[in-house]
C-alpha cells in the first residue's frame, strides 16, 4: 500500500484529497488545522500550524516517527485573509506568507528526507500566482488580494529551486492549480466541486510528469 501525506486535510480540497486517496487503496497521512478528520483505518492524522513553527518541527518529527516511507506529499493547506484588499495590508501580507511560503517550505524541508525516490511533490498554488497573465488590468483576476497573490508566486519558485535539487533522486516537484473550487475560500459561487479538483489532482499526482511545471488538469500553465 502507497503512502500519501496531505496537509490540510480537514475540509475543503484537502478532505476531498484524502477520501479520493483512501477509496483508491492509498495509506493517508493528513494533517489539520482546526477540523480533525473522522478515523479511518487506512488514515493516521496529526495537527498541524504552519505558521508555528515549533508545530512544523512535532508535526514532522511524529510523521518520520511513523516509519513510512511517501509516495506522493500534497502540499495543499494554505490561507486567503486579504479577500477583499487591493492594496497590500503589511500585517494581512507577514500572516500570509508565514503559513503559504514560510511554513509550506519549512514543513516540506522536514519532510523531504522521507519522500521516496521517484515520488512526486505536489504545491497546490493558483494561476493568481503566475506573473505571465497579471497583466495590468487584463489578468483574469481583479486586483484583489495581492498578499494571497504575492505567496503563489513565491511558491511557484519554490517548486523550481526544489525541482532541481531533488533531480539525482528523481522526485518529481510541481505547482498544481486545483480551478476556482466551492471552498470556504473558493466562495459558492466558484465553477467546481472539491471533489472535481480532487479528481484530477489525484490523477495528475499519481503521474510521473516533466518536474519543475506548473499544471492545470495535465495541461501546462505559464509562470
Amino acid at each position: 500500500m502507497k503512502t500519501v501525506l496531505i496537509t490540510g486535510v480537514g475540509k475543503g480540497i484537502g478532505q476531498a484529497l484524502r477520501e479520493r486517496f483512501v477509496s483508491a487503496g492509498w495509506f493517508v497521512l493528513g494533517t489539520y488545522h482546526t477540523t480533525k478528520p473522522a478515523p479511518n483505518e487506512n488514515l493516521l492524522s496529526f495537527p498541524l500550524d504552519l505558521s508555528s513553527s515549533q508545530s512544523i518541527s512535532k508535526c514532522a518529527q511524529a510523521i518520520r516517527e511513523t516509519g513510512k516511507k511517501i509516495s506522493v506529499l500534497i502540499n495543499n493547506a494554505g490561507i486567503l485573509i486579504d479577500d477583499e484588499e487591493t492594496d497590500v495590508v503589511v500585517k494581512k501580507l507577514r500572516e500570509t506568507l508565514e503559513v503559504n511560503l514560510i511554513g509550506t517550505v519549512d514543513f516540506t524541508e522536514q519532510i523531504i528526507s522521507v519522500v521516496e525516490d521517484g515520488g512526486h511533490v505536489v504545491n497546490i498554488s493558483s494561476t493568481a500566482g503566475s506573473l505571465a497573465l497579471a497583466t495590468n488590468g487584463a489578468s483574469h483576476y481583479p486586483n484583489h488580494y495581492p498578499a494571497y497573490k504575492i505567496s503563489k508566486t513565491a511558491l511557484n519558485m519554490y517548486t523550481r529551486t526544489l525541482s532541481a535539487r531533488m533531480q539525482s533522486r528523481d522526485v518529481i516537484v510541481s505547482s498544481v492549480h486545483p480551478g476556482w473550487v466551492k471552498t470556504e475560500m473558493g466562495g459558492p459561487e466558484a465553477d467546481i466541486s472539491p471533489e472535481e479538483a480532487a479528481k484530477y489532482i489525484y490523477e495528475f499526482a499519481v503521474t510521473h510528469p516533466e518536474t519543475g511545471e506548473f499544471w492545470f488538469k495535465s495541461n501546462k500553465l505559464p509562470w
